[in-house]
């Protein structure tokens, strides 16, 4: 009987098993206040690409000019920074979630994401366009903020979340996705689009490189990809010459020191200098081209 006695007493006296941690009753502020900050961030560079004005303090030809019109400030269409928002908008409504383990392996894996898809523009910006875009590193210190903070926050899901090989799978499909976008970039970016060329394009193209006319830019100029842009997908077809193959603060290429060339783009028809983005029925007045029938393009 005493033994038994003893028995039941160990039984009774065993700690009862840890139960998940209750629904978080509030939202998780630090996480929601960095989130509205970088919406209204990402909102307002897409306002200002959308209505084709430049952002506060970039200057025509300022670093931020040039990263924010560069090919990678558009993703399938839409501006990067409408993306961005979306990103934002995640974050912030993950912030409300009541389940502590769901709510951190959603804020966990967008941010994550978000950080290393900055890392990589920022990476691109700096050594493929040799520009900083303070817009964009306030954006990547945002998500990084985020993912620290819910970093700082695995003690309290630790119990509920193997939160070490979600991190690890998270890692590896954040890199996965970043690969497949920047495959996206250079297969899609300004100057090769597809579809059918315009009969009438395709000819002035044609005509230019026939008259021996040289369109000089630098593939990190802005509007040298809108230039490119009006030809759609004839753009291949461009008497181009490339002045800056080694980056900005390389030298310029030869041939451009020896035209003479200051800005981009300029363009050389007929021993005559022309500078800026021209609509391709300006080109053809200047060439000389008829072909069949000039559409409606803008441009100066």
């Amino acid at each position: 009987m005493a033994k038994a006695s003893r028995k039941r007493g160990a039984r009774g006296s065993r700690q009862p098993r840890q139960q998940a941690p209750p629904p978080s009753a509030s939202p998780n502020w630090p996480v929601l206040a960095l989130a509205v900050i970088g919406l209204g961030l990402a909102g307002y560079l897409t306002g200002t690409a959308w209505m084709g004005e430049k952002a506060a303090f970039c200057e025509a030809g300022a670093d931020c000019d040039i990263v924010l019109n560069s090919r990678w400030s558009v993703l399938l269409g839409l501006p990067t920074s409408l993306w961005g928002f979306f990103v934002y908008a995640i974050l912030a409504g993950g912030a409300f979630m009541k389940r502590r383990s769901k709510r951190w392996k959603l804020l966990a894996a967008v941010s994550l994401f978000g950080v290393a898809y900055s890392v990589y523009l920022t990476v691109i910006s700096m050594y493929r366009l040799e520009a900083a875009c303070p817009y964009c590193l306030t954006s990547l210190a945002l998500l990084a903020a985020i993912f620290a903070v819910t970093l700082f926050q695995i003690p309290q899901v630790s119990r509920r979340v193997a939160w070490q090989p979600w991190i690890g799978s998270s890692v590896l499909a954040a890199g996965v996705a970043v690969v497949a976008l920047h495959l996206v970039f250079y297969t899609g970016g300004p100057g090769i689009a597809a579809g059918k060329e315009d009969p009438w394009i395709r000819g002035l193209a044609v005509h230019l490189e026939e008259i021996d006319a040289k369109m000089y830019g630098a593939f990190w100029c802005p509007a040298c990809d809108s230039q490119k842009e009006l030809f759609g997908a004839s753009a291949h077809r461009i008497p181009y010459v490339e002045c800056s193959p080694g980056g900005r603060s390389a030298p310029v290429a030869s041939k451009c020191l020896a035209a003479g060339v200051r800005s981009y783009p300029t363009w050389v028809i007929k021993g005559q200098r022309h500078t800026g983005v021209l609509s391709p029925a300006s080109l053809a007045d200047r060439a000389g081209y008829g072909g069949v029938k000039a559409p409606e393009r803008q441009g100066g």
